[in-house]
């Protein structure tokens, strides 16, 4: 059994890790850390989690967070830094935030305006790259693991087979997203109030600005071994969590649905649905799954593929626990579900 803590527990992805967390054979809590709100039970923030309801939430300091065997940090980005600087070599440290991502300090400078921290083992198993390996095996044993964002599985898991075969063109890749107003985070703002958000759409981080940008990038031309160019425009929906993705590129050449189905046979949570079959997000509600539909645009010459997952498990929370499997040497779905919770 393996001792964890989190910090930044009181937000939407800590509150998710709880909850995988408590469905973990392997796993056992021993510290919840907050800010603002330190002193405030996890029920008070979370009551769905009956579990863990009287945990008390601590101060995120390094005497509540240097024990754990294991520490996730679900906190906002560019804070992660200062509390992995805490911690222990011999711990398992997993970011939740963007302070890890990024390979290029020149693109982290560009999006974040601080200084780069440095590149940790990027937590995407099922990413295939350009010399026809897959992530998983720079998993294996990893003690630092950079947790990628929810835009970017969404639409890295659509393209980054069809950027690998040579299926799409790399300098014309578009992607419309609508996300859930959790992917925003618990922090209020003004335009994401209940009253701004109902019966309405709002489209953010327009015209090449959104920070997933360049992991994205970064990601597909890994798979590329080229360099790759997306414009991304992220859409929020009134619904309270999941992405749908739709993705577009000019066709190249090649079966796009052959290579989505050889990139992903025998994996456990990415499915390619039956041509003709586009997925929703309630089909990934609580489960750690991605599902993608494909097809051909004839007319326009461009492929389109639909993913869909829940931001806060396959997009974040899940992820985690995923790729914390692979580093323990467990099996990769100890503590998952490929199924959604009924509607």
């Amino acid at each position: 059994m393996k001792t964890v803590a989190i910090a930044g527990a009181s937000g939407y992805v800590g509150g998710e890790l709880l909850r995988l967390i408590a469905a973990h054979p392997g796993l056992t809590l021993v510290a919840a850390t907050a800010n603002s709100n330190a002193g405030a039970t996890v029920g008070s923030l979370h009551p769905h989690l009956i579990e863990f309801a009287d945990v008390v939430l601590k101060e995120t300091t390094p005497a509540n967070l240097t024990g754990a065997d294991i520490v996730f940090l679900a906190l906002p980005h560019t804070t992660s830094a200062e509390v992995a600087a805490w911690l222990g070599e011999d711990q398992i440290v997993l970011d939740c935030g963007a302070d890890f991502r990024l390979e290029s300090a020149e693109q982290w400078f560009k999006f974040y305006g601080t200084e780069h921290q440095g590149t940790w083992a990027y937590g995407m198993p099922e990413l295939v790259l350009a010399d026809g390996s897959k992530q998983r095996e720079k998993l294996i044993g990893a003690k630092r693991i950079a947790v990628p964002g929810c835009n970017v599985t969404a639409i890295t898991l659509a393209l980054a087979p069809l950027a690998k075969a040579g299926v799409i063109e790399l300098d014309d890749i578009v992607s419309v997203l609508s996300v859930g107003t959790s992917g925003a985070g618990r922090t209020p703002k003004t335009n994401l109030l209940a009253a701004e958000v109902a019966e309405s759409a709002n489209a953010y981080g327009v015209g090449g600005i959104h920070r997933h940008t360049p992991e994205i990038e970064q990601n597909l031309s890994k798979a590329s071994g080229g360099e790759v160019k997306i414009s991304f425009t992220p859409v929020l929906v009134p619904m309270s969590r999941g992405i749908l993705a739709v993705n577009t590129a000019t066709l190249r050449g090649g079966d796009p649905r052959k290579a989505l189905e050889d990139a992903y046979a025998g994996e456990t949570f990415v499915k390619v649905l039956p041509a003709g079959e586009y997925p929703a997000t309630a089909s990934t509600l609580g489960a750690n799954t991605c599902l993608i539909g494909v097809t051909v645009d004839a007319h326009a010459n461009r492929v389109v593929v639909v993913s869909a997952i829940d931001n806060l498990v396959k997009g974040t929370a899940g992820a985690a626990i995923q790729s914390l499997n692979i580093a323990l040497g467990l099996p990769e779905d100890t503590g998952l579900t490929v199924n959604a919770v009924a509607p």
